[in-house]
């Protein structure tokens, strides 16, 4: 179980880095766009790993919405199933389903705001490197890129924060009904009767004789 665990949050920690890494894609090109005005080239133009970054990405996410949507499907298979046998048996289920709460972490968006921050930063001064100039807080002094990903880092911070709480609130919901389905169940059955071995008893049968012992053994 515990391992279970930190497998699940292990796959949560990438899935907020992806998040991270589709929100410096678009806020590149937003903060190239708000650059005081001026018209500057396309984002990523002349990278060569620019199509390999975007079909990366591309699977990341097609994986991450997968996983996402299983989740749910398995859950929500789960807790219909204990619904109608609660139904069934005319007893209501034990809360209704989650709803999706919108809330916003300061850590995580300080995190996600460190992450994208910083990988446009790498990327850019990359890129510098490679044509033979070292930029290095350029990209943070001269652009936009910190303001927009401020804000962008609150679209990945509320966005993450409430699918995460919906999923596993969804899936306690569907834990809880289906335990109490459970014990339902077992409640309705009939109790076992018993046998005639065990209503007949070998002193019932017998009475003091079961109890005398045997002569001893001639000599």
């Amino acid at each position: 179980m515990e391992r279970a665990r930190r497998h699940q949050r292990g796959l949560a920690r990438l899935a907020l880095l992806l998040l991270a890494l589709v929100a410096e894609l678009s806020g590149r090109s937003l903060a190239q766009r708000l650059d005081f005005g001026r018209h500057v080239e396309t984002p990523y133009s002349g990278a060569q790993y620019y199509p390999i970054l975007l079909a990366v990405v591309k699977v990341a996410v097609a994986l991450m919405l997968a996983r996402v949507a299983w989740r749910f499907v398995k859950a929500r298979t789960v807790a219909r199933a204990a619904r109608r046998l609660l139904a069934a048996n005319g007893s209501p289920p034990a809360r209704s389903a989650p709803r999706v709460r919108i809330e916003l972490s300061p850590r995580l968006w300080l995190g996600s705001f460190l992450v994208t921050s910083l990988i446009y930063l790498l990327q850019v001064d990359g890129e510098g490197i490679s044509a033979g100039r070292w930029p290095l807080l350029a990209p943070w002094l001269h652009t936009a890129a910190l303001p927009v990903f401020a804000v962008l880092s609150v679209v990945v911070a509320l966005v993450y924060r409430a699918v995460e709480n919906w999923l596993s609130d969804y899936e306690n919901y569907a834990r809880d009904t289906a335990a109490c389905a459970s014990r339902l169940l077992r409640e309705s059955l009939p109790s076992p009767h018993p046998t005639v071995g065990e209503l007949v008893s070998p002193r019932s049968l017998f009475g003091l004789a079961f109890e005398v012992r045997p002569p001893p053994a001639p000599a």
